[in-house]
């Protein structure tokens, strides 16, 4: 049976502005997968679905598992506020499918179905700002270069559109809204209406009215659509109005008009027109003479290249291309065993980053690297050239072994090698290491991580489920001794992909096997410390 995807807009948040098709969809899946807060607002048409929420920014971790949910025949329901495809997880379940080689004939099933984005909805509270050309740009600079986001505000500045920003500010980005207004006033009166909306149509709504100028004076968060008007925009009985242009064709103050209905298209009567209020003969002969005029230019600019160099202004191309420069994040390290870098592999690092990457040490006895490139297949390349083992970083299996004394102490080594090789940067609900130590006295600490193996009189000792982090971190609990060489790759590797399959987004190891209370056979115990601990929230 194919599985389904719902991909959901549901609009502002109130009940009365979701379309009935979203309202159908949410009720017929099977799962429900979103951020939180959008979790919350949709609770009232919840029944039996089952629930996966997660917090900002594991957008991509809910695409993943709601594609992996629908291959597996389910209806799967992926909500957004506002518009699925306007800012939404759209796209990203798109680019998920895509990447998992999806054919719309043959593959799940999508079905999009829109709703009231933040332009629309805002604008109506506001009163008519967006009657005329308007476009959207988010200032959020996490997955766009702001230098690219500048370009965007400053076109749209010089057109004179009608800017709807989203994403203006949080509580670590603060600068960007100050920027986009600076870039604004180079082009727009310092009048100019600009209208603050927060939280439109729920319970926490506010509506702000106010300029260009003085737009900072009030509190913009990222729930807030800052919405900001034309050369044209208008102030009227605390509302934002957009002339669409009928004054310039009809007077809206009496019921008789100046043009007849059938006058109204005339060339002649609209002379801001394209055609300039010429007829069409008149623009044929017009258009001929540029040709020529066009054609003649070519040739002499051609001829004129074979014997001097053309200004440059005359030969660029204007077409625009933006390539997409991300922030490729990378591990890398000497080996599994060898811990020791090399001259030339440290050369190599400082090179590849250059001044505008970033390197950090850890103690997984690996570097992260942060590298800003549209061109990653380079970058690694010239990192494996010297020797370079390379990971990924993010929700993913990761094998942190020890040095093994140096190499004296290896005949677990292949183990580990071969532990590596089959999972190494395997896709997961939570970033998932596996400690690996080399003899009995465990003195590297794997028994601390997610998954602990400890090579002991010739065969592994295995501990599942460590608490890595916190003032309640411990130990993983000790489920098997003395595995068999030939058995643990296997065994390892079906905890693994089970974890995989069944465990949520963002669910750590030791949470998904205290939810599901049994792994491989090996039965869940609480190992937390039996002392009482006082919590401590983010910050103390």
């Amino acid at each position: 049976m194919r599985g389904k995807l719902l991909v959901i807009g549901f609009g502002p948040g109130s009940f009365e502005h979701m379309t009935n098709r979203a309202q159908e969809a949410i009720q017929e899946s099977d799962y429900i997968i979103g951020y939180k807060t959008y979790v919350e607002l949709i609770e009232n048409l919840l029944t039996d679905q089952e629930i996966i929420s997660t917090g900002m920014s594991e957008e991509v971790s809910r695409a993943q598992a709601a594609v992996r949910l629908a291959e597996e025949g389910y209806k799967v329901a992926v909500i957004s506020s506002g518009d699925a495809g306007v800012y939404g997880m759209a796209g990203l379940v798109y680019e998920v499918l895509i990447d998992k080689g999806w054919k719309e004939e043959t593959g799940v099933r999508v079905e999009v179905i829109p709703g009231i984005s933040a332009i629309n909805s805002c604008a109506s509270l506001l009163g008519a700002p967006i009657m005329h050309d308007a476009c959207t740009i988010s200032l959020s600079d996490h997955l766009t270069p702001w230098d690219l986001i500048e370009k965007r505000i400053e076109a749209a500045a010089q057109a004179d559109f009608v800017v709807a920003l989203y994403n203006p500010k949080s509580g670590r980005r603060t600068r960007q809204i100050q920027e986009a207004q600076r870039i604004l006033l180079q082009y727009r009166s310092p009048d100019t209406p600009v209208g603050l909306v927060k939280s439109a149509y729920r319970d926490s709504e506010k509506i702000v009215i106010t300029n260009l100028a003085q737009m900072l004076d009030y509190d913009i968060g990222m729930l807030t659509t800052v919405v900001i008007g034309n050369s044209s925009t208008f102030l009227y009985d605390n509302k934002m109005i957009t002339p669409r242009g009928y004054q310039r064709k009809y007077t809206l103050n009496t019921t008789e008009q100046r043009l007849k209905p059938h006058e109204r298209l005339r060339h002649e009567n609209e002379p801001w027109a394209l055609h300039k209020g010429k007829n069409e003969a008149d623009h044929s002969t017009e258009v001929k003479t540029k040709d020529g005029i066009a054609a003649s230019l070519q040739l002499a600019l051609e001829a004129l290249s074979k014997v001097e160099d053309v200004p440059k202004k005359i030969q660029e191309n204007k077409t625009v291309n933006n390539p997409v420069e991300s922030i490729f994040e990378l591990a890398v390290s000497p080996g599994i065993a060898n811990k020791k870098f090399t001259p030339d592999q440290m050369i190599t690092l400082a090179e590849v980053v250059g001044d505008e990457g970033t390197m950090e040490y850890t103690p997984h006895h690996q570097i992260y690297l942060k590298i800003p490139t549209a061109s990653p297949e380079v970058i690694t390349k010239r990192l494996r050239d010297v020797g370079f083992l390379l990971e990924p970083i993010g929700d993913v299996f990761q094998l942190k072994a020890c040095d093994f004394c140096e190499g004296e102490k290896k005949d677990s080594i292949p183990h580990a090698e071969e532990l590596h090789q089959r999972l190494s940067g395997l896709e997961l609900p939570k970033e998932l290491k596996l400690g690996f130590n080399g003899c009995g006295m465990a003195c590297f600490g794997a028994v601390n991580e997610d998954i602990g193996i400890v090579y002991r009189k010739g065969k592994f000792d295995l501990f599942l489920g460590a608490k890595t982090v916190g003032r309640t971190a411990h130990a993983g609990q000790p489920v098997a001794e003395g595995i068999e060489p030939d058995k643990l790759v296997e065994l390892i590797e079906n905890i693994i992909y089970e974890y995989k399959e069944k465990g949520h987004p963002n669910e750590r190891f030791f949470k998904y096997f205290k939810r599901v209370g049994k792994i491989q056979g090996y039965t869940y115990k609480d190992m937390t410390p039996k002392i009482e601990i006082e919590p401590a929230p983010c910050g103390d």
